[in-house]
């Protein structure tokens, strides 16, 4: 059998029945996949496995691709490149999974439809970046190689990179799993699972401008650095700041980020919801994302802070992530050094320089 018998919909969030008993067939899949090929029931196959444990095994799978590609090519952001794909695929192979066991239900498709579009943008935004050029790698892989001994940054590519992001971006995507469990006891999609989708594609949108503001800013600094010229809709001081502390990032460092996290905190607690439990093993990728975001967002300040010397007064004024004030950041008054200061400092270096010889004279004379 390839689903728990759940009873009532907090079952469906109950590790010891809904993964536990299920984890074997992740041990004994991939000589099932090797009889399936020789004898064409691959299809088969398929559905008969539990589909978290079929989708947890892809993303092992692909752990070793990542793994292989990074080190063939000396190039660390293979997962980066399937980051905006991977947690949609893993959507989709639970709605496809259910439509061919039978047990669909419309709350499998609302999830898919935001998790489409969270892809759609998140990849253009990636693309335009450069992040799908050849040679294209995250900066940062490149600071921490530097900083570390070489086999040791072998041994994080292997564990780290590789292999714990691939299972992450799976284990994001896996309260899918407890909402296709909901399904069997209640298919149709009621006025809270709508709610949550609605919710999500909001936060696509929030996500949506705060890029889209950073690309603005970012595009408008290098062409003011390229020209000398300052771009329509901004300011001298702005640009030369180097940093984006306006629009939505006057009230958050990374309201991406903040989003991001955001989408896929929410669809966890969607499956609460359908379930009727405050917490579940299916909130675990959540978690992990929100203390991954936290460790590379430290990393990342660590480098702006280091190269724009107002950056840490941003940092006193406004939160990582979630605003902690309505009043935004306000950069700090230039020091005004009045004329009377300037006379009254001019005048006691004369004074003291005075002094110095009339001392230094009377000294001669003694």
């Amino acid at each position: 059998m390839s689903l728990p018998a759940v009873r009532s919909p907090a079952d469906c969030a109950n590790y010891a029945t809904t993964v536990e008993p299920f984890l074997d067939q992740l041990y004994s899949l991939p000589s099932d996949i090797i009889t399936a090929l020789t004898s064409g029931g691959l299809g088969q196959l398929y559905v008969n496995t539990n589909p978290l444990v079929s989708g947890l095994a892809i993303s092992i799978a692909l752990g070793f691709v990542f793994l292989i590609v990074s080190e063939i090519n000396r190039n660390y952001s293979q997962v980066d490149r399937c980051w905006s794909l991977l947690p949609t695929v893993y959507i989709a192979h639970f709605n496809l999974w259910s439509r061919l066991a039978g047990v669909h239900s419309a709350r499998l498709d609302a999830a898919l439809l935001y998790s489409t579009i969270w892809s759609i943008r998140l990849t253009y935004n990636y693309a335009r970046k450069g992040g799908y050029n050849v040679g294209s790698e995250d900066y940062r892989w490149e600071i921490v190689k530097n900083a570390i001994p070489k086999w040791l940054f072998h041994i994080f590519n292997l564990t780290f990179i590789a292999f714990f992001q691939s299972v992450l971006l799976f284990a994001i995507a896996a309260p899918t799993y407890t909402l296709l469990l909901t399904g069997t006891i209640e298919p149709g999609l009621t006025f809270g699972d709508i709610v949550f989708a609605a919710t999500e594609i909001g936060l696509v949108v929030f996500e949506y401008f705060a890029d889209q503001q950073q690309w603005d800013y970012q595009t408008a600094k290098y062409k003011y650095r390229g020209s000398g010229k300052v771009p329509a809709g901004f300011d001298k001081a702005t640009l030369d700041r180097g940093f984006l502390a306006e629009g939505l990032w006057a009230y958050s460092r990374h309201p991406n980020f903040a989003a991001e996290q955001s989408v896929w905190i929410v669809l966890f607690q969607w499956s609460s919801y359908a379930t009727g439990t405050l917490y579940s093993w299916a909130g675990i990728g959540a978690l992990v994302l929100v203390l991954l975001f936290q460790g590379s967002t430290d990393l990342t300040e660590r480098i702006t802070s280091g190269k724009y010397p107002s950056y840490k007064e941003y940092q006193k004024q406004v939160a990582m992530f979630v605003p902690t004030s309505l009043v935004g950041f306000k950069s700090p008054a230039p020091r005004v050094i009045r004329t009377s200061d300037l006379a009254k400092k001019q005048a006691a270096k004369e004074a003291k320089a005075s002094g110095s010889g009339h001392n230094t004279r009377s000294a001669s004379k003694r």
